[in-house]
């Protein structure tokens, strides 16, 4: 596995790893249409951020993306094909977030995770410092906040 910067167009092949990653967890198809455009990396999103994509066999198995917020840099997104989970390539890509963050001169990265994906953040070294309460069809949603701390 090798990871490099994504580009505008691998746009489609991201968007399409976001939306079978959240499928992975069981949500009904109703919400995942709910969430078409956020699960959807357009190309001028992938090119004014910070976006790299692990590679395996020339093909995309996961990525991630980093914005910088008025309040410091964001991990907008890390998703992994469920095909290439736990294998570590969920690691590799957040260590080379943090990587990217400290060179970026950031001292912390937010993280408003998805539900199922807060332990995998809190055995990277994140904490939780909050929730952001959302609903979704009728049914309220607790997204945890995450705060981690570059050493």
């Amino acid at each position: 596995m090798q990871i490099i910067r994504a580009k505008p167009e691998d746009s489609e092949a991201l968007t399409r790893i976001a939306h079978a990653a959240k499928r992975h967890w069981g949500y009904p198809e109703p919400w995942i249409e709910t969430w078409r455009a956020i699960l959807t990396m357009r190309p001028e999103f992938i090119a004014a951020n910070v976006a790299y994509c692990a590679m395996e066999d020339g093909s995309a198995v996961g990525f991630y993306l980093l914005t910088i917020e008025t309040d410091g840099i964001h991990l907008d997104h890390l998703w992994i094909l469920p095909a290439a989970m736990r294998r570590g390539v969920g690691r590799s890509l957040f260590e080379h977030a943090v990587a990217q963050t400290r060179n970026l001169g950031f001292r912390a990265i937010t993280i408003e995770a998805d539900p199922n994906a807060e332990g995998f953040y809190q055995r990277m070294g994140a904490q939780r410092v909050g929730v952001n309460v959302t609903e979704i069809d009728g049914h309220p949603r607790q997204l945890p906040l995450l705060l981690y701390q570059l050493e």
